[in-house]
């Protein structure tokens, strides 16, 4: 596995009726190591051209300028067999768990389709399985799950069938948009973990897209941070957390609230 930006840049509007143009990414370059697992988290505040390098990576976007290669090609130039086996190897974990699903069918929808699509099963019978398998893996009870309508079932369990689907296509990269910032913060950890557990146990490796530093630096192993669609700041999450090198990351880092209770945060209190 191999996934490179080389110097990719997003320009939006221009023209006579698309606005003024405006730069939302500009020389971007990450890659993901092929010879391990790697959790990397793309951290920065609303605007900070996160989401646009999101969709760069799922190839749901063509960029302005530079490269974006897998395995060494550039996406864009790829025949239809390997763009189909591209985007299997390249999933996503949506943010909003209400808004991912079509409210008029059933969720097995969501699992059956996918397994049909790619080839992992001939038949919506053959698919069930595999979807009872990957709800499993992501601790949700088949029984409870599927036959249901996604407005019957909570916030965080339908977060966690977005999981299963990706995972059921067993992805050698998965890209995770803010996808526990709809949640509370007990299935918060729950869906962290699981993330976690499942690059050791698959090889996969994760693009953690998040404005959250305390969550960036409970899971991911590098960090790059994004201000006006620029990095600004990379490298080790230990390291720059803890040491930060750029004012931006500085500022980010002051604003979390430090986990002390005799700390007096200026609230006034009753008599």
């Amino acid at each position: 596995m191999s996934l490179e930006l080389r110097d990719v840049g997003v320009t939006f509007g221009g023209g006579l009726f698309a606005g003024p143009r405006k730069q939302a990414v500009r020389g971007v370059k990450l890659r993901l190591p092929s010879d391990a697992p790697h959790i990397l988290a793309i951290v920065g505040e609303s605007g900070s051209g996160k989401t646009t390098l999101t969709r760069l990576l799922l190839g749901l976007l063509r960029p302005t300028t530079g490269q974006m290669l897998w395995q060494g090609r550039d996406i864009w130039g790829l025949d239809r067999a390997s763009w189909t086996a591209y985007r299997r190897a390249v999933q996503a974990i949506f943010q909003d768990p209400f808004g991912a699903y079509n409210p008029v069918y059933r969720v097995d929808r969501m699992l059956i389709l996918p397994a049909l699509n790619f080839g992992l099963a001939k038949t919506a019978d053959e698919a069930h399985p595999l979807a009872e398998a990957a709800l499993a893996a992501v601790g949700l009870r088949p029984a409870e799950t599927l036959g249901r309508f996604p407005h019957q079932l909570s916030g965080g369990q339908r977060q966690r069938l977005m999981v299963a689907r990706a995972m059921m296509l067993k992805p050698q990269v998965l890209v995770a948009d803010e996808p526990v910032s709809m949640v509370d913060a007990s299935l918060r950890a729950t869906i962290l973990e699981s993330l976690s557990r499942l690059r050791t146990e698959t090889g996969m490796s994760l693009v953690y897209v998040t404005h959250d530093l305390a969550t960036a630096y409970q899971i991911a192993d590098t960090i790059m941070v994004m201000r006006n669609g620029e990095v600004v700041e990379e490298g080790d999450v230990v390291s720059v957390i803890r040491a930060p090198a750029h004012a931006y990351t500085s500022e980010l880092v002051a604003a979390l609230p430090p986990p002390d209770p005799t700390i007096d945060w200026g609230l006034e209190t009753s008599p």
